[in-house]
C-alpha cells in the first residue's frame, strides 16, 4: 500500500478497521497516523494513535492481548483502513473476542479450542486423550466417524449432521496434531477450484 496516497501530511487521522484475518469478524476500530501505521509495519504489531493521549499505542502492550499485524487495505476513497490481524487474546477491554461482542462459534473458533487444548492440557479432556495417543488414534477416530456417517447416510437414521460433526472434530485434531491448519486445508480447496 502507498502511504503517500493516505496520508498527505503526517498528523492526519484514518479509522482502521480491524479484522480476524481467520474468520473475517470485525476486532475493533480505532485510528492511525502515519507514525502508528509505520510502526505497525515494523513489528508486526497492530499499533494505533490515541486521540485521548494523544500518543501512540500498541494494542496488547499492557494486557499482553497484541493483534498480529497480518495485511492492510484502504477502501476506494482512500480514508478508511482494513487491517487483517490475529489476536492473542481477547481485543476488548471487556475481556471479549471483540469490542463488537462475543465470536460466533464457527469452525475457526472450534480450531482455536483445540489448538489451546493442545497448548494448555486439561486432565480427562477428551482432546487431550487423542493428542496424548497421536496420530494412530486419531486416524482410527476418523475412519470409524467417517464410517458411521456413511451408515447414517444410507440408512437414513436422521444423523447426518450429528455424524458430519464428528468426523470434522476428528479431522480438526488431525490437522492440529500434524501442524496444520484449516486456512492451509482452505488454500488447498482454493487451488483446486481455479
Amino acid at each position: 500500500m502507498n502511504t503517500d496516497d493516505v496520508w498527505k501530511d503526517d498528523q492526519v487521522l484514518i479509522p482502521a478497521i480491524i479484522q480476524d484475518s481467520n474468520t473475517k469478524s470485525v476486532l475493533m476500530l480505532g485510528y492511525m497516523n502515519k507514525e502508528s501505521y509505520q510502526k505497525t509495519i515494523d513489528i508486526k504489531k497492530v499499533t494505533f494513535y490515541s486521540r485521548s493521549r494523544r500518543c501512540l499505542w500498541t494494542k496488547g502492550e499492557t494486557s499482553g492481548n497484541f493483534l498480529n499485524y497480518i495485511s492492510c487495505e484502504i477502501d476506494c476513497d482512500k480514508d478508511t483502513l482494513l487491517v487483517q490481524a490475529t489476536n492473542d487474546g481477547p481485543t476488548c477491554h471487556l475481556e471479549k473476542y471483540s469490542c463488537f461482542g462475543d465470536e460466533e462459534f464457527s469452525l475457526q473458533k472450534l480450531e482455536s479450542i483445540i489448538k489451546d487444548r493442545k497448548k494448555n492440557h486439561k486432565s480427562g479432556s477428551y482432546t487431550n486423550i487423542l493428542f496424548d495417543k497421536g496420530n494412530k488414534e486419531i486416524v482410527k477416530k476418523i475412519a470409524e466417524e467417517a464410517n458411521e456417517l456413511a451408515i447414517s447416510t444410507i440408512s437414513n437414521d436422521g444423523r447426518i449432521l450429528e455424524e458430519a460433526a464428528d468426523l470434522i472434530y476428528h479431522l480438526q485434531v488431525l490437522l492440529i496434531e500434524n501442524n496444520l491448519s484449516l486456512k492451509e486445508l482452505e488454500n488447498i480447496l482454493k487451488m483446486r477450484n481455479k
